[in-house]
């Protein structure tokens, strides 16, 4: 495994006028992007071959590198001319999905902004699972294996998959009957059932707070929140029952986009609280813990009990909803404060105040 005296053997090597900001063509990165040059840094971009009119029609990404597959990061060639142009990377939902975060520890040689070691707990859902209780957050039953389903479940697989081949089961038999037409369709793998996590679906309203825990500030911001638009789950209300029935339609979550969502403000108090209280856990289990952005993924039940079924240890796609219009950064902030320019400006303070060790892992 990398340690952090490596990366910061790395850091002590920069230009610190002239560091770079870097991620993967995707997910958040025209968000990281922008603020990142409102902030007054360069920019670099890591994009598939095929993908780069996006980086050229919103012109954000001062370089661009184009590689096949995004796990090309970690050759030897592309993390030496990252360094070379003093580059902090800033991870996002993509380094889980295609890098993976045990490479990301033990083999990605350029400094990043967050904590590598929280990325993995993210993506271990037993690992989760204890964080967000010995934080005291209120969490969903989980079933160990399918045939003890006894009520409805969400069935879910790891990684940052966007809710893809994801759906419900209230039993062992609907369970095999449509983990069955999952795998037909494509939309999961044979291999992956092994993998299954069976989550209790709770009924209520998914609101996903978006969080920034600042080391040098040592505070925690709320600054936004969001609910995502699932393709198929939030249309099938579209269909009558009817032919719902005729045809045995079987709905999955992929994640095409998200929404702006302002809470009400009595709810704000334990929203900030459990924040909070991830942050401390959080220095226990992986120090220093938790640095820049979070998410906790939750479900709001009719009689506003909040129910926390996930974390994302980093940047989310969410976020981006946010981008120059957050009600939650603009209260604090004022105008033209979102997640991407949130990550930059720490940098930018980390490196006025020479911490940059204390952001980057």
């Amino acid at each position: 495994m990398i340690t952090k005296g490596e990366i910061d053997d790395v850091l002590g090597s920069y230009e610190k006028g002239k560091v770079t900001i870097g991620t993967l063509g995707s997910h958040s990165a025209l968000n990281i992007f922008k603020g990142a040059k409102e902030e007054g840094f360069r920019t670099i971009c890591i994009c598939k071959k095929g993908d780069e009119i996006v980086y050229q029609r919103f012109p954000l990404a001062d370089d661009i590198i184009l590689v096949e597959a995004f796990s090309e990061l970690l050759r030897d060639d592309i993390q030496q001319k990252l360094r070379q142009k003093n580059t902090i990377l800033i991870p996002h939902g993509s380094f889980n999905a295609y890098i993976g975060t045990r490479k990301i520890m033990d083999e990605l040689r350029v400094p990043l902004f967050g904590n590598r070691e929280l990325l993995h707990w993210e993506t271990d859902r037993e690992k989760q699972r204890e964080w967000l209780q010995r934080a005291g957050l209120t969490l969903p039953r989980v079933y160990k294996y399918p045939k003890d389903i006894r009520r409805l479940v969400i069935a879910k697989f790891p990684g940052a998959k966007g809710g893809k081949g994801y759906f419900l089961a209230s039993s062992p038999e609907s369970f095999d009957e449509k983990a069955r037409d999952m795998i037909k369709r494509g939309l999961l793998r044979r291999e992956e059932l092994e993998n299954i996590h069976l989550q209790e679906y709770v009924v209520g309203s998914n609101i996903y707070p978006l969080y920034f825990n600042s080391p040098l500030r040592n505070q925690v911001e709320l600054l936004g929140m969001d609910k995502r638009y699932e393709s198929a789950v939030d249309n099938i209300g579209r269909i009558p029952a009817s032919e719902q029935l005729r045809i045995s339609v079987n709905p999955t979550y992929t994640v095409i986009g998200n929404i702006p969502v302002t809470m009400r403000e009595s709810l704000l108090p334990e929203i900030l609280k459990m924040g909070e209280n991830v942050v401390k856990i959080s220095e226990q289990i992986a120090p220093p813990g938790l640095i820049g952005p979070f998410c906790l993924e939750t479900v709001i039940t009719d009689d506003l009990e909040i129910f926390t079924f996930e974390i994302s240890a980093r940047i989310v796609a969410g976020s981006n909803v946010g981008i120059g219009t957050s009600p939650y950064a603009y209260l604090n902030y004022g105008e033209g404060m979102y997640m991407g320019r949130r990550i930059a400006r720490e940098i930018q303070l980390a490196i006025k105040n020479n911490d940059l060790r204390k952001v980057v892992n």
